[in-house]
């Protein structure tokens, strides 16, 4: 699939086949996407965290009211946010840097034939709270994705608008 295509054909999965097992290989793959953001002045300010086990997975279902999708995910990524990476004129886009991050690993996904639903934590602090209790973070919890095999193909919701495009200049 090229990057059209991928764009086009990715979806926010909240139904996968349960038991599937995504490969560590393509599990680093969707890392290595997520990593290869752009950044403010190339600071780099994340980290993740997966969680493969039922039991941490369940904990994550249990704090988080959007991830009930963990039941049957092979798997959650919690992006978090290391704000302290960025300082002088690159402080404070931190959230900007984990969420071109949070894209890249769920366009991976879609390319690999994962399916992907991104669960936002971050700004809502109690959530981040507990999802960095579960996780064990000093950093900022961010998202969490659930990644696994699609049980389900939804139509897809975005759509250019041209209305909301305005080109400037002649």
């Amino acid at each position: 699939m090229d990057c059209t295509q991928t764009i086009r054909a990715r979806r926010s999965i909240r139904k996968f086949k349960p038991g599937a097992v995504v490969p560590r290989a393509d599990v680093e793959r969707m890392l290595e996407a997520a990593m290869m953001a752009p950044s403010a002045c190339n600071t780099r300010p994340w980290e993740f965290f997966v969680a493969e086990d039922p039991a941490v997975k369940d904990r994550l279902r249990a704090v988080h009211p959007y991830a009930s999708m963990l039941e049957t995910a092979s798997l959650a990524i919690v992006v978090c946010a290391l704000p302290q990476a960025q300082q002088g004129r690159c402080t404070g886009f931190w959230a900007l840097d984990c969420g071109a991050a949070v894209e890249n690993l769920l366009l991976q996904a879609a390319a690999l034939g994962y399916g992907a639903c991104w669960c936002g934590c971050w700004p809502l602090e109690d959530r981040a709270e507990d999802v960095r209790a579960v996780i064990g973070a000093q950093s900022v919890p961010v998202a969490l994705v659930a990644v696994g095999v699609p049980d389900e193909d939804p139509p897809a919701r975005g759509f250019y608008e041209p209305g909301k495009v305005t080109f400037l200049g002649s």
